[in-house]
């Protein structure tokens, strides 16, 4: 009986999986309709099944493409998953695995994915972002571009969102790596910090600290922890981030070069055993406040900023997901000042674990759970 179990068990798993709501079928309205402050929204499920899903892209085609973390990329069209060959080996611990995937800017005419993953070796893991190009159902020629400068333990704080800047240079978060904090002052080491690369993973001549002795040249900023939010402004006019303090702390920063971000030194939040303050101080010279401080935790990941007239209310505001707390906060901005919040999506999908405005400007957000799912924010009229 167990060989016969054994030999049923993946034709069984096929044919649950194909006759699953993430293959070939409609869409699934979640919420027909749901009223917020100034828009009535619509919540679809485009695709369901997935398992840990991190992070999706747009084709031009109107497929997505969505990292899982285990280690998977999948095609979604349709409602139905191809899964891509040609991805590098995936080191699945913790927090590490197959992470951010974000598309070249020109990939109609330069079919390049970009990945962002954990990669296994002597001392642990490190980040890794790598490319490939978009052929069928596979990455052809894939290529490891860059490598974190050190492995590490325990597999936490990854970081890891990409955003493509206007020049064509692409920035790239690493976290602390969450078992020595101090290393996201070190300019020397690669944790804690804001990267910028080119497209082929070489370092741009006018990096800040290209030059600086001891320093890493792809260094963008650095006192950053856990950066999973990440958004280019049109123009790149602002460059806004969302990252993760230990318990509270949680900020919303605007990047700019060579700028320090505190971590640990500075921090909002608390020590996780009892409510004393984490660092020494909540503010100081020299380093960056941030622009607002989430209260209560919400663990953010994803972040959009709504550009079109598809939500004609939220023109210029920016979504920012929420882990722990399963919902999205809709940030309004006026001169760079947080200057009001509302509560979206509250439980509706559960953890949230990215949110990305599309091409034809709808809101698109991935729940992570072991049977995730891909879902699209549509207005009401």
């Amino acid at each position: 009986m167990t060989k016969f179990r054994q030999l049923l068990g993946p034709l069984v798993a096929v044919l649950g999986a194909a006759a699953g709501p993430a293959f070939g079928a409609a869409p699934e309205i979640v919420v027909d309709e749901m009223r917020t402050q100034y828009q009535k929204i619509r919540v679809v499920k485009l695709a369901g099944g997935l398992e840990r899903p991190w992070a999706v892209a747009f084709l031009p085609d109107g497929g997505y493409l969505v990292t899982e973390r285990p280690g998977r990329l999948q095609l979604v069209r349709d409602g139905a998953r191809t899964e891509i060959g040609g991805l590098p080996e995936i080191t699945a611990i913790r927090q590490g695995g197959l992470l951010d995937v974000s598309l070249h800017p020109e990939f109609e005419r330069s079919p390049w994915v970009y990945l962002s993953y954990a990669k296994g070796g002597e001392g642990g893991t490190a980040l890794a972002l790598g490319r490939g190009r978009l052929e069928g159902d596979r990455l052809a020629g894939f290529e490891e571009i860059f490598v974190q400068d050190r492995f590490s333990v325990p597999g936490r704080h990854y970081g890891s969102r990409i955003a493509w800047l206007p020049d064509g240079t692409l920035l790239l978060s690493i976290g602390d790596r969450g078992a020595e904090p101090a290393r996201a002052q070190d300019l020397g080491d690669h944790a804690g910090k804001l990267l910028r690369l080119n497209a082929d993973g070489s370092v741009p001549a006018d990096n800040p600290f290209v030059g600086r002795e001891g320093a890493q040249p792809e260094i963008w900023s650095l006192g950053h922890r856990n950066i999973q939010g990440l958004v280019v402004g049109p123009g790149a006019d602002v460059i806004w981030a969302t990252e993760h303090g230990p318990r509270g702390g949680d900020e919303l920063n605007r990047i700019e070069p060579a700028l320090n971000y505190g971590w640990p030194i500075v921090s909002r939040a608390r020590q996780y055993g009892d409510e004393s303050p984490y660092g020494e101080a909540r503010r100081r010279e020299g380093f960056e406040d941030p622009v607002y401080e989430f209260l209560p935790t919400l663990a953010p990941s994803g972040l959009a900023l709504v550009t079109t007239d598809r939500f004609p209310a939220w023109r210029g505001n920016l979504l920012a997901g929420g882990l722990v707390a399963e919902r999205i906060r809709r940030v309004v901005l006026e001169d760079g000042e947080v200057v009001h919040e509302e509560e979206l999506l509250l439980g509706v999908v559960g953890r949230i674990r990215d949110v990305r405005e599309g091409p034809e400007g709808l809101i698109y957000v991935l729940s992570d759970t072991a049977d995730g799912g891909l879902y699209r924010i549509e207005p009401v009229d």
